[in-house]
């Protein structure tokens, strides 16, 4: 049998090139190696939308319509919904009695999202205690691996340390320790070189429009001492000679020496850069419009994604309770 792998997505807002990038591109890859479970993690998107939730549903269904689009298959991968599947609740229940409070106030992921998202009221009990629900996320399915970022691994270490937790306590091994898969992701910035953000607003999302793309492309962040065409530029600190590399690699190198000789402006080389990305964009956006156009069918993937999902679950949850014995 494949190993299994769990990852997921908050559903907060668009889909955007990070995330192509970031996570769907690998995503593609790793369903045909590994059994995948795909989670739309709207109860970790209420953590930080609850002031204004009503956006969070359809945004599940935007961002599932960008899975499908990007290669997400669910004949090949589990597709399901967090909130319809009740025992990540009753897990993560049960692991938050186990969990010291100081391992979650030294977690450097939630110090980062508290600076980050500092327009919102994060300081809440639910905010704090979101690693434990991650980990029940993973441990529900029984995840040998988990693909993650370099940044993330101490939310990934804190899965593992209740996993010995649980297990020292109650004197029998119910979960897999589950291991990181290091993934190589590019580093994006956004449009105004910031961190790429839902939250910021500068992103390209996967649905934008070409004159769109274009528009965004066009206002991108390049060398700021390079404000005439004649200056040579410094392509290591360009945005945009960042966005070749990811996206049109075999030009990356003309574009770093005809930038460097003051070759080639900044405003022709946005302009080429976005009609790079139109192209990108151009066969995701055309399956998902067809993915738009027929909402019984991304129902119906969910709906069998979770009876998939929920008889795995329930499994889990069944033995950890008869160790507790409740």
């Amino acid at each position: 049998m494949k190993k299994r792998v769990l990852s997921g997505m908050r559903p907060t807002g668009k889909l955007h090139l990070g995330h192509l990038v970031g996570a769907l591109a690998n995503w593609v890859k790793l369903q045909k190696q590994y059994s995948c479970f795909f989670m739309l993690a709207d109860w970790h998107a209420l953590m930080s939308e609850y002031q204004n939730p009503q956006e969070i549903k359809e945004y599940v269904f935007d961002n599932l319509i960008d899975w499908l689009a990007c290669g997400i298959s669910p004949e090949e991968s589990v597709i399901f919904l967090q909130s319809e599947i009740k025992e990540h609740l009753e897990l993560n229940m049960i692991l938050s009695v186990l969990t010291p409070l100081a391992w979650l106030e030294r977690c450097p992921t939630y110090k980062e999202q508290l600076k980050e998202l500092k327009e919102k009221e994060l300081t809440t009990y639910g905010f704090l205690g979101y690693p434990v629900l991650q980990a029940a996320d993973i441990l529900l399915y029984r995840a040998s691996f988990v693909p993650v970022g370099q940044d993330q691994l101490p939310h990934l270490e804190l899965t593992r340390e209740l996993v010995r937790r649980f297990h020292h306590l109650y004197k029998k091994n119910v979960f897999v320790e589950p291991q990181a898969l290091l993934t190589e992701i590019p580093k994006l910035l956004g449009i105004d070189g910031r961190k790429m953000s839902k939250s910021y607003g500068n992103f390209i999302a996967l649905s934008d429009a070409p004159e769109v793309v274009r528009k965004k492309t066009e206002a991108m962040f390049t060398d700021p001492q390079r404000i005439k065409k004649d200056i040579p530029g410094r392509p290591w600190l360009c945005n945009v000679y960042t966005y070749y590399k990811v996206f049109k690699p075999e030009l990356a190198e003309n574009v770093w020496h005809s930038c460097m000789r003051a070759e080639l402006g900044c405003k022709d080389d946005k302009r080429r850069l976005g009609e790079i990305i139109v192209e990108t964009l151009k066969p995701i956006q055309e399956r998902r419009d067809k993915f738009r156009k027929d909402r019984r069918l991304l129902e119906e993937i969910l709906f069998q994604g979770n009876i998939r999902a929920k008889k795995i679950a329930q499994e889990t949850l069944q033995e950890v309770k008869v160790v507790l014995k409740i």
